[in-house]
């Protein structure tokens, strides 16, 4: 079940954080730049939710890579966001979306591997 999964945990907790960060933006990005990111960010945990509860492992895999495509959108939103000044420090939020890629990237070798098999 994905609520065991310690990717899947991490990104939640991801989601907060975003949130939280994203609530400090200028009001007239609630519609450009801090929807982007809660949506991102709402799509690693999803994607991953909904991958573990598909059939194959083929299909947890696809959904897997659609995790890792949000993060890196994340990633450059949050990049986007400190460029335009709305945070400064982002250290601590890199932090959980590189050990959410780590993760991710854990999660998909130890599937290929077993699909090989």
């Amino acid at each position: 079940m994905h609520h065991d999964l310690l990717v899947w945990q991490v990104s939640m907790d991801l989601v907060s954080e975003v949130y939280a960060l994203s609530a400090q933006f200028p009001k007239e990005e609630i519609y450009g730049l801090t929807a982007q990111l809660r949506r991102a960010a709402v799509s690693v945990p999803s994607n991953i939710a909904e991958g573990a509860a598909r059939t194959t492992q083929k299909e947890f895999l696809y959904y897997l890579s659609v995790a890792r495509g949000s993060l890196s959108e994340l990633e450059t939103q949050l990049f986007i966001a400190q460029r335009l000044k709305y945070c400064t420090e982002l250290d601590l939020i890199m932090e959980q979306v590189n050990k959410i890629f780590g993760l991710l990237g854990g999660l998909i070798n130890s599937l290929r591997k077993e699909c090989v098999k």
